[in-house]
């Protein structure tokens, strides 16, 4: 699994293939005005304290258009081909840095719209600043999509109950929380979550939390779906 952040990523540009359906992808935004919006491959934007990206980085890629109305009411209109392989996240981004023991509280609310059909997840992706260690937790999912790693058993952890997977990319060890039914609305506690996986697991160490990013982690999306994240925010102490 490749990085999601653009610092980070080293694909190919694909151009050729965003051109096609941009017309379409921005049509497909809601009818209140957006603030932002864009089909360019590696738009980016920061309102409200976060940082939205289109970040399409897969191989194989289609067309994709994100737009805002505000740093916490997003989506993107998605073309993918039905083909394997991850071709974007889009996402919202929320910079923390402090380390694990120096947080009081992290947490997050979530409030979605997704398709029925497509292959996809939607997802946190939790990332500490020397990118070492990627923690996903998935909220929803649909289609023929799975983790990184091998099965770490179950645990009820922030408020959800997940089946949790550890592997790694190649790059960095990644350790994936899957909820055990889909939601699209509700508040994750992150922070029992990083120290149960620092403290009782010690899969990690004292981390400083660089980003916490919430997103769609799109394989495909043939035809053309909608995202829409309703709300999301993302507090710390």
């Amino acid at each position: 699994m490749a990085s999601r952040t653009l610092s980070r990523v080293t694909k190919a540009l694909l151009a050729p293939a965003l051109a096609l359906g941009a017309t379409v992808g921005l049509a497909s935004a809601p009818a209140s005005a957006a603030v932002w919006n864009s089909c360019d491959q590696w738009a980016r934007t920061s309102l409200n304290g976060y940082t939205l990206y289109n970040n399409i980085w897969g191989g194989g890629a289609g067309s994709q258009c994100i737009w805002a109305n505000s740093g916490t009411n997003w989506g993107v209109w998605a073309n993918h081909p039905n083909t394997g392989g991850i071709k974007s996240y889009p996402n919202q981004t929320k910079a923390i840095n402090k380390s694990i023991t120096s947080l009081g509280s992290l947490s997050s609310s979530y409030n979605v719209s997704v398709p029925s059909s497509g292959a996809y997840n939607t997802s946190y992706d939790i990332w500490d600043t020397d990118h070492d260690y990627e923690i996903m937790l998935w909220v929803n999912k649909t289609g023929a999509v799975g983790p990184i790693g091998t099965s770490q058993g179950s645990v009820s952890l922030g408020g959800h109950s997940w089946n949790v997977f550890k592997g790694t990319n190649g790059a960095n060890e990644v350790f994936s929380f899957i909820r055990t039914s889909n939601s699209s609305a509700g508040t994750v506690d992150i922070l029992p979550i990083l120290k149960w996986i620092k403290d009782t697991k010690r899969w990690m160490g004292n981390e400083t939390i660089g980003d916490v990013q919430f997103g769609y982690e799109v394989t495909s999306s043939s035809g053309g779906l909608n995202f829409t994240t309703n709300n999301l925010t993302v507090s710390s102490s």
